[in-house]
């Protein structure tokens, strides 16, 4: 059985529903043609981000890791760099 990808727009009415508590995993599963598992562990996935939704440490998180992964990408450019150089080096000599 072939894995579906669900959009996030999905995934956020559905757990909306979920939060609402009016209708059961099952009723909302149903209603979207997810598995209720899958309505439960969004949920749960959801509930468990909320208390770092509106945190101010989270942006500076988020910008400190594009700060580092801008960084490693000039490493990797750097050292891809070198390594060319070392190849053509070597074949010089290995004629």
């Amino acid at each position: 059985m072939r894995r579906r990808n669900h959009s996030d727009e999905l995934k956020a009415k559905v757990v909306l529903e979920a939060l609402r508590g009016v209708d059961t995993a099952n009723v909302i599963g149903k209603r979207y043609g997810v598995h209720p598992l899958m309505v439960a562990k969004w949920k749960k996935q959801a509930v468990e981000l909320l208390p770092t939704l509106f945190s101010k440490e989270n942006k500076g998180e988020k910008e400190q890791w594009q700060r580092r992964e801008a960084e490693l990408f000039q490493q990797i450019g750097q050292l891809k760099y070198e390594l060319d150089w070392v190849k053509k080096k070597a074949s010089l000599f290995s004629d």
